[in-house]
């Protein structure tokens, strides 16, 4: 139990007419202050995507995305908010939002290894 630390992560969904709040999950963002970790894992469904909103584009929702990625490894293409701090640049992803791609409420855990928690958490609730 000494070596578990805590983390925090967020589901990332994608809600294609905010008006009528339905979703479905894309992606996770996983946040360790202590391991000093932060990083996301994406996949749209393109079946889904389909049946949900055939207007919007899988191409524009990664770019978007990649956006994201680039935010979460601090690159410098991120602009701005890719020199933050990891901490603030984890609570920038997965603050509230009324656009398109969305967060949840953050949740948190115990683990010993964060990248392993997020492909578990990214399997379970995106795959």
């Amino acid at each position: 139990m000494q070596d578990k630390v805590t983390f925090e992560y967020a589901i990332i969904r994608l809600v294609p007419k905010v008006e009528r709040e339905e979703f479905f999950n894309i992606g996770v963002i996983l946040f360790s202050k202590r391991k000093k970790y932060l990083d996301m894992k994406f996949h749209i469904n393109p079946e889904k995507l389909k049946v949900m909103a055939p207007e919007l584009t899988l191409d524009s929702l990664n770019e978007y995305l990649n956006a994201w990625k680039l935010i979460c490894d601090g690159k410098k293409s991120a602009g701005k908010i890719g020199k933050l701090e990891m901490s603030d640049r984890f609570r920038w992803l997965a603050a509230c939002r009324s656009t398109i791609i969305q967060s949840s409420k953050t949740h948190s855990g115990l683990s010993e290894n964060p990248e392993k928690e997020l492909e578990a958490i990214f399997e379970e609730f995106v795959l």
